[in-house]
């Protein structure tokens, strides 16, 4: 059965033409850490050019040169970990069609209500939203809504996945997981992060030097993994903070955060507007001050999300917001949902 998902998997990149592209290209087939060390973190997969969190996606970012491919993982009824950005399927599924008397009252299909076995009865879609009762893509000129078939997987799946690309092919991809919404999850019973490290050392992720990072937007929960679940089950891994706007802008830039959060963490991974004054225009770039404290506190930085059509007005492109944040703010990594372009973008870097 596995044998068979992967050779659907690669009869999606052949299909889509760039297995062949693969073969003959050399920046894309490269991998490893990039220019310098700089690593290139596959947002959801190829999301900018196949649905997000599908194996097809993540399939076709290995094949691109990711050095990490990203895992969002939600529990299910029946207390499994599925690959999935929402605790909800309202924006990337058919669940309306599917199961249509399975809606909260607030209208949303809970991850969390339905088993494995149900949910990979279920169509992976572009991301959309409803409009006037039809989809409308997010992003119009990706992957068109509805066409061929994806499903949902395990986080088993997708490790089996990565790993035996690893071996079939000599390189070492990582995973880069996330702990999605864990208050959430406990307010339904459920402790996602003793799940996700479960699962994680039963396939061999266990220490620092082992190809992976572990992130959530949780604080207090990160310090529970860290000091807590982590001695407890015998296990040392690289754990990012990540950041978010809203919530966080206001007590990264007090004195010595960042060396709190050095205590836990050995990243942070910000939206990249932290990073960047509003001030900043095309020719001059304003950095805050938060890249410079956190490299001071020993944290690598992995901002996101990096998107080919969501250019800021300090940039002129893709390539320039590429060079900002890599060369000039000096990020250590970076979330796209295009790695091929960056890839290619570090290898043409002198």
């Amino acid at each position: 059965m596995y044998l068979y998902r992967l050779l659907r998997v690669f009869g999606y990149l052949i299909m889509t033409g760039f297995y062949s592209g693969l073969l003959v290209n050399p920046a894309l087939a490269y991998n490893g850490s990039h220019n310098g060390g700089k690593i290139v973190i596959a947002h959801r997969g190829a999301s900018g050019y196949l649905p997000e969190h599908t194996l097809a996606g993540k399939a076709m970012a290995y094949a691109m040169g990711a050095d990490y491919l990203e895992q969002d993982l939600v529990m299910t009824k029946d207390n499994r970990l599925v690959v999935l950005h929402d605790i909800i399927l309202n924006h990337v599924t058919n669940v309306r069609d599917i199961f249509p008397g399975r809606a909260r009252k607030d209208g949303n299909y809970y991850v969390v209500d339905f088993t494995l076995a149900e949910l990979k009865k279920l169509a992976v879609i572009e991301r959309f939203n409803l409009v006037d009762g039809k989809r409308v893509a997010v992003f119009k000129d990706r992957f068109p809504l509805g066409k061929s078939t994806f499903r949902i997987h395990s986080f088993e799946e997708e490790i089996e996945l990565i790993q035996g690309l690893n071996k079939s092919t000599g390189k070492n991809v990582g995973i880069y997981p996330e702990i999605k919404n864990v208050a959430f999850h406990n307010k339904e019973g459920k402790d996602v992060s003793r799940a996700v490290l479960k699962i994680l050392k039963a396939y061999g992720y266990t220490k620092k030097s082992d190809k992976i990072y572990l992130q959530s937007f949780n604080a207090r929960e990160l310090k529970r993994v860290h000091d807590v679940l982590l001695p407890e089950m015998g296990m040392k891994l690289k754990l990012v903070l990540l950041l978010w706007p809203p919530d966080d802008a206001e007590w990264v830039k007090k004195p010595g955060s960042m060396i709190k959060v050095a205590k836990y963490a050995d990243a942070i991974g910000p939206d990249k507007s932290m990073l960047i004054s509003k001030k900043s225009v095309i020719g001059h770039i304003i950095a805050t001050d938060l890249a410079s404290r956190a490299h001071a506190a020993g944290l690598e930085i992995h901002p996101y999300t990096f998107r080919t059509e969501q250019i800021p007005p300090y940039a002129k492109n893709y390539t320039d917001l590429l060079n900002i944040f890599l060369f000039k703010i000096g990020v250590d990594g970076i979330f796209t949902d295009f790695t091929d372009k960056t890839v290619n973008f570090l290898k043409a870097k002198p």
